[in-house]
């Protein structure tokens, strides 16, 4: 895997990947995995007991299949043939026939019905365990990772070892069957059933050399799938960018070589795994001929009951069958083994920041903050803070501002426990964030990011997300502060409006204001706020002044902005270059030094008006020269 340098240096980098495959076996390993079998087994065993009797299901109907036969053979014979044979013979034969195929139903239906619910619970399980080690497994990892593979693994790959799983108890069925007709015919006339199973080496060849190639077939269409799952996962979700830049086109095109490599891949593997069944039916041809044509001359020379050849011959027809299956079961199975081992490997994906023993769960803490000699990057021997140092009193509120990529979002990814630091430390109230627990760390930080992130569901449930225990007077109450009142009322359902996904029916500042809501009604002691106005107008940014100050009020605040009211506001301002901590000061102070805060500020900040000419000058120059 390759990372490309990103323009964002303060934020998680880009991976990108030369190769698609490449990265899915860097990160998920090879196709095939031994152990798959033992790991699946830990989410079946809960239903054993149901397996088991599916099993035995299986082997009753299995044994009525093998009496079938037998049961005709002995009504040629014994009640057809025989002169002057007892007439109740006949009917005891077609009374055993019809016990038999009862037996063989129910045994059938048994048995399906037994796998089905066993599948869908294990599936059931399955899904539900990987979505719990996906929401707290590092940051680092779902950085690299693609939404759309995610999703395979999360539905297509569940879904190969449920049909696995179904058909594995038939494949038992299958082999008891495969065995117990070549016994039967070997006991039946052992010469004509070594002649009949002669043809037997020739399938084994033709296997021998079709397993290795279809193998890799398997593994192929597993991993374009993926590759095609991810490519449409991120044409969904950028839809918006696409349509905006006019790369309906070039995405589409994109997509089409992607989806055509999966094509080409699964009708690949179409190929082996229905490359068997003409072989097996030629077989099967060829194994009916022997029979009709040495069996038939034994017959007319008396040296072989006619039952005995019409047994054969349906022992024959159900011999290539349970072979048939197992060819086809074997693509199943390869696709449940490359499938099983992806998932496994996900559920084995370490979670990297994980909770102390002795980890401390306060009910209340002060807020005091303080980095100590921080170093952290996101990329090996690519460090974004380099030695930060900074304290951050209980109350206070503290604004970081500085170019893109200076690592602003850095430091309060490292506060909140998203990473681990590479050197130093990060405290609150005096003791390491690693020595909290992360359920403590997110009960007492909350964040307000850029761009608010809203879930299905009413404005009432949005809300108080945070906070289940919120009372509707606590929401409505918070929603005026931050000023979200008026219009969430003016809505034709008011709080019990429901949100169509992540909020779209809202405008991007009502569903900041509905962020500013949730987190005081979480009601945490340290907020972080991530250019949380930066996508508010100016007009709805001045309602949200004094409700900003409530909010931050009594509380600690890490406030990322480039709005001039939050930042003109915050006690300390600390300005952040390239890593490094170059100025720090209330506003008014680093105004009057003229120094990078100041260019900054006259380039985005504020009016022309406001600056210095000396100052506006400067900042020219700079950004001319940039």
């Amino acid at each position: 895997m390759t990372t490309l340098p990103d323009n964002n240096a303060g934020r998680p980098p880009r991976a990108v990947v030369g190769s698609q495959i490449s990265q899915d076996e860097e990160m998920f390993g090879a196709a095939f995995d031994g152990q798959v079998i033992r790991r699946f087994r830990t989410y079946v065993r809960p239903y054993r007991r149901r397996i088991y009797v599916a099993l035995a299901a299986v082997l009753v109907f299995t044994a009525a299949q093998l009496a079938i036969p037998l049961i005709i053979r002995y009504a040629i014979d014994e009640a057809l043939v025989i002169e002057n044979a007892d007439g109740n013979l006949l009917s005891m034969a077609i009374a055993a026939f019809a016990i038999v195929i009862v037996i063989n139903y129910g045994a059938s239906y048994l048995q399906d019905r037994l796998v089905g619910l066993t599948g869908e619970h294990v599936i059931f399980d399955l899904r539900r365990a990987m979505f719990m080690h996906l929401q707290h497994v590092a940051m680092a990892f779902m950085d690299k990772t693609e939404i759309g593979r995610m999703m395979s693994r999360l539905q297509g790959d569940v879904n190969s070892l449920q049909e696995f799983l179904e058909n594995s108890i038939t494949v038992a069925g299958d082999v008891v069957l495969l065995f117990g007709i070549v016994a039967i015919m070997l006991l039946l006339d052992f010469k004509l059933g070594l002649l009949t199973l002669s043809v037997v080496p020739t399938l084994l060849i033709v296997r021998l050399i079709w397993l290795p190639r279809a193998r890799l077939a398997f593994r192929r269409a597993r991993e374009t799938n993926s590759i095609t799952n991810g490519a449409l996962a991120e044409g969904i979700h950028a839809v918006r960018t696409v349509q905006g830049m006019g790369r309906e086109a070039v995405n589409f095109a994109l997509y089409g070589d992607k989806a055509r490599e999966n094509l080409a891949a699964h009708l690949r593997s179409a190929k082996f795994a229905q490359a068997m069944v003409p072989v097996v039916d030629t077989l099967t041809g060829a194994a009916m001929g022997i029979v009709v044509v040495v069996g038939g001359a034994l017959v007319l020379d008396d040296a072989l009951d006619v039952g005995v050849m019409v047994a054969f011959l349906f022992y024959i027809q159900r011999f290539f069958d349970p072979i048939r299956s197992l060819t086809i079961q074997y693509s199943v199975m390869q696709r449940a083994m490359a499938s099983g081992q992806r998932i496994f490997e996900v559920l084995e994906v370490p979670i990297a920041i994980a909770d102390k023993p002795d980890a401390a769960d306060p009910v209340e803490i002060e807020g005091d903050i303080a980095f100590n000699n921080v170093t952290f990057g996101y990329t090996r021997d690519l460090p974004v803070l380099k030695d930060i140092s900074f304290a951050v009193k209980r109350g206070e509120t503290v604004a970081l501002v500085g170019p893109t990529g200076s690592g602003k979002t850095s430091i309060t990814s490292l506060l909140h426990r998203f990473y681990e630091v590479w050197d130093g430390g990060v405290t609150i109230d005096g003791r390491d964030v690693r020595d909290y627990t992360k359920a403590a760390l997110g009960r007492h930080i909350a964040m307000v990011l850029q761009d608010p992130f809203l879930f299905t569901g009413s404005i009432l449930e949005n809300i108080r997300y945070r906070t289940k225990g919120a009372s509707r007077d606590d929401v409505e109450q918070a929603a005026r502060v931050v000023g979200a009142h008026d219009f969430i009322t003016a809505l034709p359902d008011g709080y019990d409006t429901e949100l169509i996904q992540q909020g779209r029916n809202l405008s991007l500042g009502q569903r900041q204001l509905l962020s500013f809501a949730r987190a005081l009604v979480a009601d945490a002691k340290i907020l972080v706020l991530d250019e949380a106005t930066a996508s508010i107008d100016s007009y709805t940014e001045r309602q949200i002044q004094i409700g900003l100050a409530r909010l931050l009020e009594g509380r600690t605040g890490i406030v990322i902005a480039h709005r001039l009211a939050t930042v003109r506001g915050a006690d300390r301002i600390i300005v952040l270059q390239e890593g490094h901590i170059v100025e720090t000061g209330t506003h008014d102070a680093l105004v009057a030094e003229g120094g990078l805060y100041a260019r900054l500020y006259a380039l985005n900040y504020a009016s022309f008006d406001d600056i210095p000419e000396d100052v506006m000058q400067d900042a020219i120059s700079a950004q001319a020269r940039t």
